[in-house]
């Protein structure tokens, strides 16, 4: 079995607090009422990243643009914050999240969605985002998320995932549409147990796992090149590492038909221990174009790592292998886990 402490011991180093929070719990396995696992969830919110993410919200709860701004909008933000590990009273984030639910849920309309022969084609990734943060956020409860997860249920397609192609011949669903969406009902399920989530949790998974993650069941080739790249975020696009760490949250990292993804995800890894950011969905900052232009649109507010070593890809990875039964690490006891600047 590889030795990938190396790996751990980077992320356990890193200046962002939620990298180090997330490694202890996820990775080495330490209790979330433990002094080491305590001093990182204090310091989440002062984290660089974070503080960026919380900053220049309005009064109505956005942050100057429309909310599915890419990537600059409260949407997005949203689950970034998620998985930066925010705690989940945090006020940004829940006046985030009422704009949210103003937005999809609306007076009650559906958005977003047709029903097109014979099946109901569905911008899905947008609910499936949006129903992640809230059930997060304790909102799962919401009439609002409700509304929001039924026509998430309402929309599945018959092999598992869900479509926004209104070609009368499209009659597969788009993994790019049902990953983010199974994020959403997974999170869903964690906050409040519902046997029809569930049931519709196993056939999205079925949907990725019948096809090895990437290829076609049909011919057996890879079905797009650009679903091997390792790159964070994701935000809707579908990648193959994004695909196992979904499927990981599911409880099944163990299905012998990630074996291949899983061989890849394992070669990958650079010779300094970690992974690298293969490209990226995004624009810095700094780029020059005015934020409201088209040319300045996926404009981030943080600096995820365009090139070399990547907090967020390796902590992903290291999270599959875990869950695959893959990587086993030494004791957290060993780690070194004193604060240090938050970045």
């Amino acid at each position: 079995m590889e030795d990938y402490d190396a790996a751990i011991d980077w992320l356990l180093s890193s200046a962002n607090p939620s990298i180090r929070y997330l490694s202890l719990i996820d990775l080495a396995g330490q209790d979330e009422d433990s002094r080491e696992v305590a001093n990182c969830r204090r310091l989440i919110a002062r984290g660089r990243m974070v503080r960026l993410l919380l900053s220049g919200q309005q009064k109505d709860g956005g942050f100057s643009v429309h909310p599915y701004r890419k990537w600059s909008g409260s949407h997005w933000r949203l689950v970034s914050l998620v998985n930066l590990a925010v705690p989940r009273d945090n006020r940004v984030m829940h006046r985030a999240a009422e704009l949210e639910l103003q937005w999809l849920y609306g007076a009650g309309k559906r958005r977003f969605s047709t029903n097109q022969h014979g099946y109901i084609r569905m911008h899905a990734s947008v609910y499936g985002n949006a129903l992640g943060s809230l059930s997060y956020l304790g909102l799962a409860g919401d009439p609002r998320t409700k509304h929001i997860l039924n026509l998430i249920l309402d929309a599945q397609w018959p092999d598992g995932g869900w479509n926004c192609d209104s070609r009368p011949g499209a009659h597969h669903s788009s993994f790019h549409e049902s990953l983010a969406t199974l994020w959403g009902l997974i999170m869903h399920s964690r906050a409040a147990r519902n046997e029809r989530v569930d049931k519709a949790i196993d056939k999205a998974c079925e949907l990725f796992l019948s096809h090895g993650i990437y290829r076609s069941h049909k011919s057996g080739r890879i079905i797009d090149g650009e679903w091997l790249k390792l790159r964070y975020p994701s935000y809707w696009h579908y990648n193959y590492l994004e695909a196992m760490r979904v499927i990981s949250l599911a409880g099944k990292a163990g299905d012998p038909r990630m074996s291949e993804a899983l061989d890849m995800l394992e070669s990958a890894r650079c010779k300094d221990g970690c992974w690298h950011a293969q490209g990226c969905y995004w624009r810095p900052a700094k780029s020059h174009a005015p934020p409201g232009s088209a040319a300045g649109a996926c404009i981030e507010v943080v600096d995820w790592g365009r090139e070399g070593p990547n907090e967020m890809i390796t902590l992903n990875a290291l999270r599959v292998l875990r869950a695959a039964g893959r990587a086993v690490f030494r004791s957290p006891r060993l780690f070194d886990v004193s604060p240090s600047t938050s970045t």
